[in-house]
Order: structure tokens, then sequence, then C-alpha cells
């Protein structure tokens, strides 16, 4: 490379997100213990799989890293004797298939980088260390900003394998705590360096009381970082699983917390009404969000502020794209930011999260206002008939009499140049969604039309109809068979001979005209 050459900056095209699915189709004797034999695939295309073998000891691992979560897996029990006898092989392995199919099938479980090293050791290796990796960026970056330090790294706080916090403090005043996150880019940064180093120096002239200031922020050779005011209560979900945001294994804190505290229902239109306010001015700006969960909405008294809003220039995919691959009426990232929020609102009056892409149905206690309000969001017909936008919901009956108090005007100015950025990243991470989407709802169609081929009522009808083209083909047969047989009724015995064979003319009947060569003969 040139000595001045300018670096490219490297994103990581492997999107975390991407659920894996797996089948255990073997199980092998080696050397005097059982192989598993799984089939695991990412996404729906089946040539985006491979296999791995693991022991039951490996699922037994496997499970005590999962325990935090406090899910019941539903691990096999482990027998000391009689375990190498087909019966009990055979019924382990059913087991271990269920084992498997909850952790797949859980939120949070399945984007965990404890269950991807697992089952993807290729892509997540055993010695693969985000924590550390980001560490060496940050150090990097404080070489050229030298005015704050590290205290302490912020292990395991988030869901994102890739984004890690430091607990960091400024030099000159050392009491003080702050918090900086860095993130690898994703597999959906298409902003141009040149582009994204000032559209990142825009968030700290973000001026809005229900988005979280960010004090300092930038991009770099391999991923950007933002530095904000470290406020221990925590997150809008620190506050439902009643937690608190360091120091604690995000398992621990989100998967299954002992008690839950749902937020009454004033509460739940006032975070409402201010985090549809924020995302409004967004989407007026042109910056494009596509990340709201509850984790990302800072709960300071009576006040929601979103953030993390560098996520979406930084490339990195939704918290809830595998289910947005399932829903291709959901297309642009306005949509994305609705369907969102109807998850926050689930999860705030629940208390837990929604594990599944649309919402079957609801308590029987639940309030009529958020029953309404999550049916016109979360439900399949929602969705294909189309979602309401951000304006829509400000008007609905949840949140349109919720007072709101802006005591200044919320300010963004984006130059042109950097809008028409912002603009086509937000229309190539459509684009790749909307790829997504068409690739699983192709592999559904074929799916179903397979289920259907083979389900029972199917082989009914194709047994009937052989059986049905079989009898017509006897029928067909024994008809030949009498027609060949039938008597010789042409004069056989009376030494006449069959007109067809003699080529004779056929008598005139008595009475008949006679042809006309007959009459010139």
């Amino acid at each position: 490379m040139a000595l001045f050459e300018k670096k490219k900056s490297q994103k990581v095209t492997l999107d975390d997100t991407s659920r894996l699915s797996c089948t255990i189709e073997a199980a092998q004797n080696v050397q005097g213990h059982t192989d598993y034999v799984i089939r695991v695939q990412r996404g729906p295309l089946a040539e985006n799989s491979w296999q791995i073998t693991r022991r039951y000891s490996d699922f037994a691992a496997l499970n005590t890293l999962l325990q935090p979560g406090g899910v019941d897996l539903n691990l096999p029990p482990k027998k000391i004797f009689g375990n190498m006898e087909r019966e009990f092989i055979a019924e382990r392995q059913q087991g271990l298939q269920v084992f498997l199919n909850t952790v797949t099938s859980h939120q949070l479980l399945a984007q965990s980088v404890i269950v991807k090293k697992f089952l993807d050791p290729t892509n997540y290796p055993d010695s693969m260390n985000t924590q550390e990796t980001a560490l060496q960026h940050v150090s990097m970056f404080f070489r050229s900003e030298p005015h704050w330090e590290v205290i302490e790294p912020l292990r395991d706080i988030g869901w994102r394998i890739r984004k890690n916090y430091f607990l960091i403090k400024p030099k000159d005043q050392p009491k003080e705590k702050l918090v900086l996150s860095w993130s690898d880019f994703g597999p959906d940064k298409t902003i141009d360096d040149k582009d994204l180093v000032p559209i990142m120096k825009l968030l700290p002239t973000i001026q809005h009381p229900f988005i979280y200031p960010v004090l300092f922020a930038t991009s770099m050779e391999n991923g950007g970082l933002a530095i904000r005011n470290f406020y221990q209560p925590g997150t809008l979900r620190d506050a439902i699983c009643k937690t608190k945001p360091n120091k604690v294994h995000f398992l621990k804190k989100y998967c299954k917390p002992k008690m839950y505290a749902p937020l009454p229902l004033p509460a739940i239109r006032t975070c409402g009404r201010q985090v549809l306010e924020a995302l409004k001015f967004l989407h007026d700006k042109g910056w494009f969000y596509g990340h709201l969960h509850a984790g990302n909405v800072m709960l300071e008294e009576n006040c929601c502020r979103l953030l993390d809003l560098e996520n979406s220039v930084l490339g990195l995919p939704s918290y809830y794209r595998y289910f947005l691959t399932q829903l291709r009426k959901i297309q642009t990232m306005e949509q994305v930011d609705v369907y969102s929020f109807g998850h926050l609102v689930y999860e705030m009056a629940f208390g837990d999260q929604l594990q599944t892409a649309t919402l079957e149905m609801l308590p029987l206690n639940c309030p009529g206002e958020i029953r309404a309000f999550l049916e016109s969001i979360l439900t399949v017909d929602a969705v294909k008939s189309g979602l309401p936008s951000v304006s829509d919901l400000l008007t609905s009956p949840l949140f349109s009499n919720v007072p709101v108090v802006l005591p200044d005007k919320p300010q963004l100015k984006i130059p042109s140049k950097l809008k028409e950025a912002l603009k086509s990243a937000k229309e190539a991470t459509e684009k790749r969604l909307k790829v997504d989407q068409g690739v699983f709802n192709q592999v559904r169609r074929q799916s179903k039309a397979k289920a259907h081929h083979m389900s029972d009522e199917e082989k009914k009808k194709r047994k009937k109809s052989a059986r049905k083209r079989m009898s017509q083909q006897l029928s067909v047969q024994e008809d030949d068979h009498n027609t060949n047989h039938l008597p010789d009724t042409n004069g056989v015995g009376s030494g006449t001979t069959s007109p067809s064979s003699s080529g004779a003319p056929s008598p005139v009947p008595t009475g008949a005209p006679a042809a006309d060569h007959d009459q010139k003969a």
C-alpha cells in the first residue's frame, strides 16, 4: 500500500440478527460416546447450511451458560448407565431437539454470542473477543482525542455481539462518569467515510427533549463511537425488568427476570407520546432510525428519550429484523419504526417481550384502549392492510390527549449533501430488507406447497385418483380383449365372404335407386 493511500473502511457483512435453525440428523457412536450430527441453517435458504457434531456434554455446557437467563430449556437429564442403548439415544435425541428449538426460538437467547459459538463455530470461534477488539479501537481513538480515559469495560450489558460499552471519565473531571459505545460497521453500512464522519458529528448538535443527548460521536476505519452521560437507573427495559444497567449480564436482566414492572396506563400513554414525538421529528428531518425497542429508550423520571441514533448510519440491523423479514408489507424504515413501536407498547403493558412476529392473542384483562391499539399494528390483518403512520398514531385515542411540553424548539440541521447520503443509505437498507423478505416468502410458499402435497388428504386424493386411472385402464383393456374375440357374423360357414375382404360393392337394397355408374353401365 502506498504511503499516503487512504485505507478503505471495513464492515461486517455477516448479519448477526439472522436466526439460526437446526435439526439433529443422526446420532453416531464414536469411541464409546455418542456424537449428535446437527444440520444448522442460517436464514430460510437450505444452501446456507452446514453440519456440526456435539456430544451431550456440549449441550450440558451450553445449558449452563444460558442458565442466567432463567428460561426453562428442557435439557434431557444426564444418565450414567445404559446411555448407549439405542432406545435411550433415540429418546435423548428427541429431547435435545426440543432443547435446541427452545433456544433458537427465543429472541434474546438466539442472538447471543453463546448460542452463535455453539452452532456456528466458523463465524463465531471460541477465540472471538469483540470486547478486546473494541478496546483496541477505542485506545487508538484516545491517542488523537486524549480528553478521556477508560475506567472499565461494561461487559455483556447489551445484546449486540459487535457493540461494546466502556465506562470512561474526562481527564479534567475525574469524578464524572460517561459511557462510550463502540460499534463495528454492520451489513447495511453504505455511507462513504467522507460523509459518515460529518454525519456522526451531527449527533451532538441534536436538541430535542425526547432524544438522549450525545456529547461526542465519530467514525473510524472499522466502526463508530458515541459518548453519552452515564445514567445509573438505566433504560426503560431496565425499569420494566427492575434491574440495573451495569455489571449484570443482559440474559440475566432481560430474559426472564424474577419480577416484571409493567407500566400503568397513564405512564404508557405519556411515554408512548414522547417516543412518537421523537420519531416524527427524525422522520421530518430526514434521519432514518429503525432501532426502536425498550432497551433504546432512556427513562429519566417521567421522560422517555431515544438512544442509539447512530445505529442506522453505521449499518447495524434492527433488533426486530428477523420478524421483519417475515412481514413483506413492511418495507420502509418509517413502517419499521411503527411496527417496533407496537412491540414497545406491548412490552410496556405486559412487561415481557412479544416473542413472535405478529400478535396471536392478548390477556383477557388487557385494557380496551391497549387492545385496540396493539391490534391495529401487530396483528396479521393489520400488517397486511397497511400500518398507520407516526402522524396517525399521534392522533389515535391512546395518545392524542396526552399533553406535551416542548421547552425549546427542537433542532437538527442537516446539510443538503448529507441529506442525500442519508436518503441513499435509507433506500439501501430498505432494499436489502425487501430482498430478504422476498427470499423468505418464496421459501414459505414452497414449504406450504410441499406440506400440502405431503398431507394425508392429498395422499388420499392421489391414491383415489391412481385407483380410478387403473380401473379405467383395466376397463379399456377388457373392452379391447372382448372386441378381438367377437364371433364372425359375415357368412362364416355359408360360403359367402366379407365385403371388406373381397372388395365387391355392397348390394343395393330393394327399391333403392342405383348409382350413376350403374345407370351408365
